[in-house]
């Protein structure tokens, strides 16, 4: 504990309040200790150092603050390492385990001197409130709510939030627009920042501006290019995730590269791994319903045929049957009609009397005879 003593009974100077200030609190804390807090601000000088600003939130709102250094022959290797392990560079609003010296200077007052950092820390924090984000969701029944939105045949009309000049959008565009087959979408661009602390808000904002557009929109795209762990570690955040899962409309994710996989890709209605590769899947729904219809035209084109064919065997049937009772190819085969003077065709000797006179029709002519007599079989 320090005790102030009042030189002369009114007063210390303060130089000398410092000096104890600062015996005080290098006495506490003599040697390194790590320090859990997160980044608020920091500059990269040109000189090599790099200044942080340190704090600690709770509910109440912001209940400590210091100001933190890396020295040049430090930050060299630290930064670097933590990149490398990461994915990211240090940047505000991150969670980080720090390695520190406490000092005290009676001319600038407390600073913490850091000496080492744990990168694996940062992404430990990160996974586990994930983990919390993902058991809210699915307290909530939020997770598959998605998934009972109406995704039309053919999606036209495509609100697409993403940053206006990513790769990725640019890629996403290319592909789908000059498809081979020549298939037409509507595209529209609602621009967000698509990383870091600020783009969650800027996404629902988007998300916001869709819906008060006036347009009907089929499906509402959310993209960007791959990127570190920790730059996309925003896509694991909650208000993003429930504003995904709440939207009437099928939202389609695309962020990232093939090993990340989000809290926002899982309770979308559907998650590509890229924006190309969304972009395959849109032109996809139009080849998969191009060769339905190809195929039911084919279907009905057969159909058609083969009742034709079915009518041609009927006709060349009646054909047969017909040639085959023309008393022409009858006598062809060597029998002979017998007609009355009517020309009646009778079978039968029965009803003939001496002196009629009839008609026996050959193949190659006819002869008029009379009936000499009448024989009938008894």
């Amino acid at each position: 504990m320090i005790h102030l003593i009042f030189m002369d009974g009114k007063y210390i100077d303060l130089y000398e309040l410092q000096s104890r200030l600062k015996a005080g609190v290098e006495s506490v804390f003599p040697g390194k200790v790590w320090l859990k807090a997160e980044i608020s601000a920091l500059k990269a000088r040109p000189a090599g150092h790099c200044y942080m600003e340190l704090s600690q939130t709770s509910e109440a709102g912001l209940v400590a603050k210091a100001q933190a250094v890396i020295w040049s022959s430090k930050f060299r290797f630290l930064a670097p390492f933590f990149k490398s392990v990461t994915g990211s560079d240090l940047s505000e609003g991150m969670s980080v385990l720090v390695q520190v010296s406490v000092n005290f200077s009676q001319l600038y007052g407390l600073s913490l001197i850091i000496d080492d950092i744990d990168p694996s820390f940062t992404i430990g924090e990160k996974e586990q409130l994930r983990r919390q984000t993902i058991e809210r969701l699915e307290k909530e029944g939020l997770m598959d709510l998605q998934k009972e939105c109406a995704l039309p045949v053919l999606p036209y009309r495509l609100a697409v939030i993403s940053a206006s000049d990513a790769a990725g959008y640019r890629d996403f565009v290319r592909h789908l627009c000059g498809n081979e087959y020549g298939f037409v979408f509507s595209p529209e661009l609602f621009p967000a920042s698509m990383q870091g602390a600020d783009a969650p808000a800027s996404i629902v904002s988007a998300l916001e501006r869709i819906s008060g557009s006036g347009e009907q929109f089929d499906i509402v795209l959310i993209m960007r290019g791959g990127g570190a762990k920790l730059d996309l570690a925003c896509y694991d955040d909650y208000g993003l995730a429930a504003a995904i899962a709440r939207y009437p409309v099928p939202v389609f994710t695309a962020v990232g590269h093939d090993q990340d996989f989000h809290v926002c890709d899982m309770v979308a209605y559907r998650y590509l791994k890229t924006p190309t590769a969304l972009a395959d899947e849109l032109i996809g729904y139009y080849v998969d319903e191009d060769a339905r219809l190809s195929s039911f035209a084919g279907r009905l084109k057969l159909a058609f045929m083969n009742k034709i064919h079915a009518m041609e065997s009927r006709i060349q049937m009646l054909e047969t049957r017909i040639r085959a009772a023309d008393p022409r190819n009858i006598l062809q085969r060597g029998y002979v009609l017998a007609v009355d003077p009517s020309g009646v065709p009778f079978k039968r000797a029965a009803g003939r009397a001496p002196g009629d006179s009839i008609s026996l029709m050959f193949a190659d002519g006819t002869l008029g005879c009379e009936v000499k007599d009448v024989m009938l079989k008894k």
